[in-house]
Parts: C-alpha cells; structure tokens; sequence
C-alpha cells in the first residue's frame, strides 16, 4: 500500500512544467482521446490517448496536469500537459461524468448518477472518503470559490444540492427549472446561474439566501422551445455576459449578466454542448456534440470565425492560452 501511495503521489505531483500552452483541449467521447486545438491558429495540433469515454475536464492547481474523467473505465485520467500523455488513473466509481477540485486540488468531488450521490475522493489517498445523498441522476458539479460548499444538479428532481464540504451536511435543497445541469458564478460569487436543459432556461440563485432570485428564458424564432435545450454556460472575463450552448437550437446565447436579457444569437454546430474561452476572452469555442466538431466565435462581434473537426461526440472544451 505505501508503494502505490507512493507511485500516485508522484503521477500527482511531478509533471513537467506546462503552463500557458496556448491551446484548447477538446474530450472525445467515442475516440477516447483529447484534440488540441491551437486557440490563435484553430489548427489541428494533434490528440492523447486517454481511457475510456473521456468527459469532464479540469486543469488541476498549477496549471501543469489536466484530469479527465472517463466514464467507461470508472476512473479518472492524469495528464502531463507538457508531455501530453497520461500518468496515470485515479478511480472515482461507477461512471464518473461531471467533478469539481477543491481549491487545492486534495479533493475530487464527482457526481455519482446510478448512486444518487455526490462522492468525495482523496486524490492522493487514492480513496473514497465520503458519498453524500442528494437526488436522483446528479449531473453538474461546481465548488464555491472559497472552498466551503459544493452546488451539485438533480436532474430528475429538479433541483440543487448545496453541501456544507466541513460537515458534509446538505445545507439546502433548491427547486431550479426542468433537467438542471451546468454551473457559472457570477462575477463577484453573488449569483449562481443553472442552465436548465429541458426548461429552455437559466435559473439564477442567490448565493447568500439560496434562493432562486431570477429565470432567463431563451426564444428563437420558428423553434419550438422543447428544441432550446441550454447545457453549457461559462462567464465572459470581464463578467459582464454569460455565454450559454443552446444544445439542439444549434445556438449560443449571448446573455447581460446585469440586466439579464438575452442579446445575441450566434449560430454554431449540431447540439452545441460546452462552451470555454480563451484568456483574454475574446474567442468563445463551442463544443457540437452532434456535428463532431467545434465553433470558434469572436466574442465583440458575436460571429463565428471557424468550425473545427475535434473527434467524434465531442463532450467538454478546456482553453489554456
């Protein structure tokens, strides 16, 4: 045991130096591999082999290791960004889909679908610590930027799951729009918005009251709104827009986080599902699930300049440049 605590602690911790790589990293569910994408050029820069149903994505504390979860081989993926190959698997259980770091990247926090649960891994330890009961299907993870709650989504109840990460304790369950699934803090950590997929919405909480304080609903002319199935949603830089993927309307919104109106509609790819942006955030890259590919747009134009092939059933985007 204290050899393969050992072994893990160096795949964590020893990865060469990789920091502002300047590309974007693209999950490939059916090729189990992720795509690089270079985020000025939009070229095609090459792919690494990951294991199985590659999803979820997170650059880990110091920018060097990206960790992937893999639903299919029940386990998360380590990779060198710098030498773009694996170091290795930490298991997270039954088909991990989405997971969130504590701030300093100790814990994984993964929703467990077939479980009702929330799980909790000690990523050195290598080791389940803790699975917290919420509702059915959980879907979407996100912790808050001070460390001390986890939000996760319910899909089939509805709702979101705020977790006390000292006591483990459910604080609070909260009734948001229909199918729930992805998390954006506002600017100053004041609001968190949900895209509900099947509500054709975003529901906005207070993080203060853990009330639901506001809905954006989302139109497009000549589509029904059972076709508007918003997923993906991620803060511009300066925090002023939410860019949100409208899944099967093939869109992304364009929203004031202040006002909370909806501006412009840009068109992408077949189901645009994640969404991500560059540093400075002038580029939006959107990841279509359906067409097997992903949309580069300019962000103070709203117009997309690119489409990318990125593997077939793309899942998330991951821009690091």
């Amino acid at each position: 045991m204290r050899s393969s605590a050992l072994l893990l602690l160096a795949l964590l911790g020893a990865a060469t130096q990789a920091k502002d790589t300047g590309l974007a990293y693209v999950s490939s569910e059916k090729n189990n591999t992720i795509t690089m994408v270079d985020a000025k050029t939009y070229a095609v820069v090459g792919t690494i082999k990951t294991c199985k149903r590659p999803r979820h994505l997170h650059v880990m504390p110091g920018g060097e290791k990206m960790m992937v979860a893999c639903g299919d081989s029940n386990a998360a993926d380590i990779i060198d960004l710098a030498a773009r190959k694996s170091l290795g698997t930490v298991p997270l259980g039954d088909d991990p889909e989405a997971f969130d770091l504590s701030p300093d990247g100790k814990f994984a926090y993964v929703s467990a679908e077939e479980d009702g649960a929330l799980n909790v891994f000690d990523l050195a330890a290598k080791k389940l610590v803790k699975s917290v009961p919420v509702g059915k299907e959980p879907e979407g993870v996100i912790t808050s930027p001070d460390g001390k709650r986890v939000y996760v989504t319910s899909e089939v109840a509805n709702m979101v799951h705020v977790i006390d990460t000292a006591s483990f304790e459910v604080l609070k369950n909260i009734q948001v729009g229909k199918r729930p699934r992805r998390f954006a803090f506002s600017a100053d950590g004041t609001e968190l918005w949900v895209s509900n997929e099947l509500g054709a919405s975003v529901s906005i909480i207070s993080t203060k009251d853990l009330n639901v304080v506001d809905t954006v609903r989302f139109e497009l002319k000549g589509m029904r709104a059972d076709d508007i199935t918003p997923v993906g949603i991620e803060r511009s830089r300066d925090g002023k827009t939410m860019y949100v993927g409208l899944g099967r309307a093939n869109h992304v919104a364009f929203v004031d986080a202040a006002t909370r109106k909806v501006g412009s509609l840009v068109l992408v790819g077949k189901r645009a599902w994640g969404v991500g942006q560059n540093r400075d955030g002038s580029k939006l890259f959107v990841v279509n699930g359906l067409s097997d590919d992903m949309t580069i747009v300019d962000t103070a134009a709203a117009k997309p300049l690119k489409t990318v092939p990125v593997g077939r059933v793309p899942y998330m985007v991951v821009v690091d440049g």
